[in-house]
């Protein structure tokens, strides 16, 4: 089964250290040595991006950053998990690398394989 991931924290005002660049890393390099990891990336600020809203067929869009926000999107992993049970374990692995924040963990829908038409 595959999962997204999305990490949520405070926004940092600061780039990450080279030591937080190397720990991560090794994790990444870890999971995909395992197969656990299909894909990852992180954000950059978000006073670099905007929101795109749609209520009642009006769309507004506001730029970051979004001072409003106590926590941001930080980054997203798609991950393959056996179930949900192990899905939040290999997401209390990455968080305890991570530090301080929430990670939602959402099942993909993976569409049934089906037999190429001849």
């Amino acid at each position: 089964m595959r999962f997204l991931t999305i990490y949520s924290a405070a926004e940092r005002n600061a780039p990450i250290t080279q030591a937080e660049m190397d720990s991560m890393g090794k994790f990444i390099q870890h999971m995909l040595a395992e197969g656990k990891l299909l894909t990852t990336e992180g954000c950059l600020p978000s006073r670099l991006g905007a929101r795109v809203r749609q209520t009642n067929g009006k769309t507004t869009v506001t730029d970051g950053p979004f001072s409003e926000a106590k926590e941001v999107v930080g980054g997203f992993a798609i991950i393959e998990a056996k179930d949900l049970d192990e899905a939040k374990e290999l997401t209390k692995q990455f968080l305890a690398v991570a530090g301080d924040g929430v990670s939602e963990i959402r099942q993909l829908y993976e569409q049934p394989a089906v037999a190429p038409q001849r």
